[in-house]
């Protein structure tokens, strides 16, 4: 699954309204500033502050690869 181009262009980070990335690995959209990731279930974003997730350094670290 993927998400389309033009959708990532007009979805924000609900915390800090920054870009959104699209993690294919984990079904996630991460906030590299807040460093959170928000979970997509069936094609529809948790943007919720409350299904958000911390990342971890190595989380961080291969998401800048």
């Amino acid at each position: 699954m993927n998400i389309p181009t033009n959708m990532l262009a007009i979805l924000a980070c609900p915390s800090c309204k920054g870009k959104l990335v699209w993690n294919g690995d984990k079904t996630e959209l991460v906030c590299r500033g807040e460093q959170l990731a928000y979970p997509v279930q069936h094609g529809i974003p948790a943007l919720l502050a409350s299904a958000a997730r911390e990342l971890t350094v190595s989380e961080l670290e291969q998401l800048k690869s």
